[in-house]
């Protein structure tokens, strides 16, 4: 906290400026060289020690994530301010509950003051104004809110109307020189949207454009417009099959203007969550167009009837857990036809699927029942040495016992078999002699039959547990456990298989294995 009594003299100050587009409206004593003038001076008439100007200009004060912002939160931390000066509370954010959070925790416990001028704020002063600071930052909070959908109207309102308002264009096309809230054709680019068309018209799939793209060395449209890549991965700056067909689909390239794909979440967040086609503002004819109505279409119906053909998954042990060790990446599953004309499953690497001709991995193809099999033997020799008959014996032991008690039961099941025995054999003759009515014979016939079955299935099953001794029992028991291998055995022993180039199989356990029990080769499929 603050020391009580200490003078201004004695602090070190930064002074804090932020401006957004949404503060210039405001007037021109919101510009940064304004802000700065009026911070210095009150400094200067109190003696204020200044540390330096921390500016973030054309920043939005519902985002704390500001660069001059955490720059003064580092020299807070390393002790070089203890004393933050703004022209009022909006500047510092008007995110009402990071402002609090700033202002009731992160300032005191680093022992920082802090002073808004036209608030009459000051953290270390007992003052009036410091009652009403959570309203403040409130009602500062609700004019981003309001200014945040005044904008998202406006900018509704140019998509409507058909004016480009993204950052940039989809591959292809380019910002008019000129006209603002327009796009051109990128000649260049054009070519090669052109001939993605024209190959899928022609039948080629998805994945074969992708590689051809990447055999003839045409950039992606990231590595084209040159946009930086945050965490690169092993195919980075390759065509994929789904960046093809991302391409197939988009009406932009129909002359058509397609916006609103995607809408925050909240004025407060940076996230964005993807809005459904229906969602999507569409405006015809707004730019020239790289493909003609009759090419498009027929690209749609191609790529309609490969999806209903690829609609089928398959379902296998280890779904979910078997990865390439090479590029990490899943591995999927591909159904070829044998030697005799039966379906066969193949593990094989997706990247290795989706860039095959450019080298980033290898195929990894072996056989799913050959992996599997693998797998649960290790599995097997895991849980062998846990599940003994020794081990076993009590409870097998228990049932004996439990089934010896049941031996006059046994008695009683099949004096009840005879009785219904009987009664069948009276309602035949009854309905010989005339006695009983066909309609209900066969009914109570079937209803005597379902009875005796059922009766005569408890008996059958009291006899096999009779005659089967306790030794006997344990092993079927731990057989039974490890020849039934199930989806959840697998998935609460096994934490994740990997499968190598060279076909060995790779386990990590979620408890501890035996020693030599983390790899073994699978045979070549």
């Amino acid at each position: 906290m603050p020391e009580a009594g200490r003078g201004l003299a004695a602090y070190r100050a930064a002074l804090y400026i932020r401006l957004s587009k949404e503060d210039e409206g405001e007037g021109p004593s919101e510009s940064v060289q304004n802000q700065e003038a009026l911070l210095r001076t009150y400094a200067a008439q109190h003696g204020l020690t200044v540390c330096g100007a921390y500016v973030d200009d054309g920043w939005s004060g519902t985002n704390f994530d500001r660069p001059g912002f955490q720059r003064l939160l580092r020299d807070i931390e390393a002790g070089a301010v203890d004393l933050v000066l703004t022209k009022d509370l909006s500047r510092l954010g008007r995110d009402y509950i990071l402002t609090g959070h700033y202002l009731e925790r992160y300032f005191p416990e680093h022992g920082v003051r802090y002073i808004s001028l036209l608030d009459g704020i000051d953290t270390g002063a007992d003052v009036a104004a410091n009652e009403i600071t959570p309203f403040r930052a409130i009602l500062n909070d609700l004019y981003a809110k309001d200014i945040s959908k005044k904008i998202k109207s406006v900018k509704r309102e140019k998509q409507r109307r058909g004016l480009f308002i993204g950052g940039k264009p989809v591959y292809g096309y380019q910002m008019h020189p000129t006209e603002k809230n327009k796009i051109v054709v990128d000649e260049e680019a054009a070519v090669t949207v052109r001939s993605v068309f024209a190959w899928a018209s022609g039948g080629m799939s998805c994945r074969q454009i992708a590689a051809r793209l990447n055999r003839e060395g045409v950039p992606t449209p990231a590595v084209y417009a040159h946009l930086p890549v945050a965490r690169p991965g092993p195919y980075t700056g390759q065509w994929s099959s789904e960046r093809i067909s991302e391409m197939l689909r988009n009406e932009t390239y129909l002359g058509h203007m397609v916006q609103g794909r995607s809408v925050k979440v909240s004025y407060k967040s940076k996230k964005c969550r993807r809005q459904a086609p229906s969602d999507w503002v569409v405006v015809e004819g707004t730019h020239t167009p790289l493909v003609d109505e009759e090419t498009f279409a027929r690209v749609q119906r191609l790529l309609a009837g490969r999806r209903r053909t690829r609609s089928q998954t398959y379902e296998f042990l280890l779904k979910g857990l078997i990865f390439c060790r090479e590029c990490g990446s899943p591995l999927g599953v591909l159904n070829r036809k044998n030697a005799k004309g039966e379906d066969v499953l193949y593990f094989v690497c997706r990247t290795y699927q989706r860039f095959t001709k450019a080298g980033v991995c290898t195929s990894h193809t072996v056989k799913v029942e050959t992996v599997t099999k693998a797998v649960l033997a290790q599995v097997e020799r895991l849980c062998r040495p846990w599940l003994t008959p020794e081990a076993l014996l009590p409870a097998a032991e228990a049932a004996w016992a439990e089934a010896c008690r049941e031996g006059d039961q046994s008695k009683t099941l099949q004096s009840k078999i005879d009785l219904l025995t009987a009664r069948l054999d009276r309602l035949y003759e009854d309905r010989l002699s005339g006695l009983l009515p066909e309609a209900d014979f066969q009914r109570l016939f079937t209803r005597a039959q379902e009875a005796r079955a059922q009766l005569q299935a408890q008996l059958e099953d009291r006899a096999s547990k009779g005659a089967v001794s306790p030794e006997t029992r344990a092993e079927e028991l731990v057989r039974g456990f490890l020849q039934s291998a199930s989806r959840d055995l697998v998935w609460t022993l096994l934490d994740r298989v990997e499968l190598t180039a060279d076909k060995e199989i790779r386990l990590t356990f979620r408890c501890r294995p035996p020693a030599d029990s983390t790899a073994r080769p699978a045979p070549a499929p």
